[in-house]
């Protein structure tokens, strides 16, 4: 059986690198990302190097592909050999990245991958000055799923300190400001 599933996952790795066809690419990342939730595919998806294909998409045009890899780090991330694949391959910037999305699905997962990635060693990346604005931005939001998490985020990883800073410097800045209209 365990063959099996590795055979499986080789099947889908290989038609993602062959496929012409977005559609395909699409369904095929949301299948490994799904995989990527089950402990016991942790060790194939290393193998497969499922870890780097999903990096690599964060940079994608296309947000669903996006929004899939996005979602299959953050169920990889809690592992702890994967936590540390993710931040030694720099991954934290890209991720960072993608709290900028309009995909609401993209940033929820990529919020709940940086506070699984933050360690003593990552905390000065996982909750940089910018970041820290974006979450207090996000803690504003009327999307309730997104202010939740960002407060969470800035009550467990950020120091009173960090959120001092980040307020100030968020009061000298445009940020919210509308944009004249034509």
């Amino acid at each position: 059986m365990e063959l099996g599933r590795l055979e499986y996952l080789q099947a889908l790795v290989t038609e993602f690198q062959v496929t012409d066809s977005t559609e395909a690419k699409e369904q095929v990342l949301a299948n490994l990302a799904n995989f990527a939730y089950d402990p016991s595919n942790y060790e194939y998806l290393r193998q497969l190097q499922v870890l780097d294909l999903f990096l690599d998409m964060l940079t994608e045009n296309n947000e669903t592909l996006v929004e899939f890899a996005m979602g299959g780090l953050c169920n990889l991330c809690l592992d702890k050999t994967n936590k540390e694949y993710i931040l030694e391959a720099n991954g934290v910037e890209p991720i960072i990245n993608c709290l900028s999305s309009s995909n609401e699905e993209t940033v929820v997962s990529a919020v709940t991958t940086l506070m699984f990635l933050t360690t003593p060693q990552s905390r000065a990346q996982t909750t940089a000055l910018p970041v820290v604005e974006c979450m207090l931005r996000f803690s504003l939001s009327a999307n309730t799923r997104l202010s939740n998490l960002a407060s969470i985020f800035l009550q467990d990883y950020c120091s009173p300190l960090q959120l001092e800073e980040a307020r100030n410097l968020s009061k000298h800045t445009a940020v919210g400001i509308p944009l004249p209209k034509d």
